[in-house]
């Protein structure tokens, strides 16, 4: 069985960008100074240029950001429907 793919930082991923777009040189290159795997690398350049986001906008940063607030609002979804339940059982009892 094969190893997990490590998760690398929103940070990170833009620094491994912006290495690639200064130095210039292939993906395999800056993908072996970095120990990353060159498709990957490719990946998040394309998807940064694809963003046309300013500089200092982090595109992987927004994406993270994007799947915690999924995550958040999941959860509150959950908890809402748990308080509603308890708010209808509450109700039918008249305390």
């Amino acid at each position: 069985m094969g190893k997990p793919s490590p998760k690398y930082t929103a940070e990170f991923k833009q620094q491994a960008v912006r290495l690639y777009r200064e130095r210039g040189g292939t993906y395999a290159e800056t993908a072996r100074e970095l120990g990353v795997d060159p498709g990957s690398l490719s990946d998040r350049v394309k998807r940064a240029d694809a963003a046309q986001a300013p500089p200092e906008d982090n595109p992987f940063q927004m994406a993270e950001d994007l799947r915690r607030l999924r995550r958040e609002n999941e959860r509150l979804k959950r908890e809402n429907e748990i308080l509603l339940k308890a708010s209808a059982l509450f109700a039918g009892r008249r305390l």
